[in-house]
C-alpha cells in the first residue's frame, strides 16, 4: 500500500504500521551511460528533508544520475523555487539510473531521536536503490553510521557497503544531493498538503510542518497532533512550576 493511500484515516498509533520506504527507480537507456557505468563506479547522493520541523516523517532521498544528464537549474532544494523543484522532480525520476525514498514517522523520530531517524530514512532510501553504489556522498558533516545502514543495505544488495563521504554543502556542490535534495523535498511537501487534510488546522499545507508562527499559534490553540513530534520544543506545553511556600 502506498503512503499517500493511508493518509485519509491516520492516528499516531497508524504511524507506526506504515511502510518506512518508498521505492520507485529511473533507468537511464542511453547506451553509452550502460556502457561507462560497467566500468565506472556508481556514486549515489544522498539528502533529507524535515529533520527541523516539529511534525511530519523525516525524508531522505538517494539518486544515481548517469555519466551525462540534462537537468537544467538542478541546485540545492532551497536555492529552487516551488515551481522548479516540482518541474525537476519528475525529470531528475526520469534520467536517474536508480533513486530511492526513505520515510521515518513521528512515532519513531520520539522514540530514537531526529538524528539516529534521519540515518534510518538515509539507510531506507539506499536499500530501496535498484543499483548498488559503491561509493555514497551524504551532505553534511556526518556519514550513515555502518551498525545502522548495513542491516538495511544486505536486504536488498549483494555488494560490499559502500565507501561513504560526508561533504558540507553537498547540496550546492554536488548534482547527485542536489537531486536527492529535490526528490527529498516535493515528496515531503506532497504529503504534509495531504496530512492537513487529515489535521486541518495547522496550516500544514503552507509551513510543511515548520516551527512558524502560524504553526505555533495553532500548537497552542489545538494542542498537538499525531503527527507532531512530542519531544520537540515546543509541541508540548511546558507544565508550570509549582512554588512551594517556605515557612519561615
Amino acid at each position: 500500500m502506498r503512503i499517500s493511500d493511508k493518509v485519509a484515516s491516520l492516528s499516531r498509533r497508524d504511524l507506526r504500521d506504515i511502510p518506512e520506504a518508498s521505492i520507485t527507480a529511473g533507468k537511464n537507456t542511453d547506451l553509452r551511460d550502460v556502457l561507462l557505468c560497467t566500468v565506472s563506479p556508481l556514486t549515489a547522493g544522498i539528502d533529507e528533508a524535515g529533520r527541523g520541523c516539529l511534525a511530519g516523517p523525516v525524508v531522505a532521498a538517494a539518486v544515481i544520475l548517469p555519466i551525462t544528464f540534462d537537468l537544467p537549474g538542478l541546485n540545492d532544494s532551497k536555492a529552487c523555487s516551488e515551481s522548479l523543484r516540482e518541474n525537476l522532480a519528475p525529470r531528475i525520476k526520469s534520467c536517474a539510473l536508480s533513486w530511492g525514498l526513505g520515510v521515518v514517522w513521528p512515532p519513531q523520530i520520539d522514540d530514537i531521536n531526529i538524528l539516529q531517524a534521519t540515518f534510518v530514512a538515509m539507510s531506507h532510501a539506499v536499500r530501496v536503490l535498484r543499483k548498488s553504489p559503491t561509493l555514497l556522498l551524504v551532505d553534511g558533516n556526518k556519514t550513515v553510521p555502518s551498525s545502522i545502514l548495513a542491516p538495511h543495505w544486505q536486504k536488498n544488495h549483494c555488494a560490499q557497503l559502500p565507501v561513504q563521504r560526508a561533504i558540507v554543502g553537498g547540496d550546492k556542490s554536488e548534482p547527485a544531493i542536489s537531486a536527492a535534495s529535490i526528490l527529498a523535498k516535493t515528496f515531503r511537501d506532497s504529503l504534509m498538503r495531504q496530512l492537513a487534510h487529515r489535521w486541518p488546522g495547522y496550516g500544514f499545507e503552507k509551513h510543511k510542518g515548520y516551527g512558524t508562527r502560524e504553526h505555533l499559534d495553532a500548537l497552542r490553540r489545538l494542542g498537538p497532533c499525531p503527527i507532531h513530534r512530542l519531544t520537540f520544543r515546543g509541541v508540548v506545553p511546558k507544565k508550570p512550576v509549582l512554588q512551594q511556600a517556605c515557612l519561615v
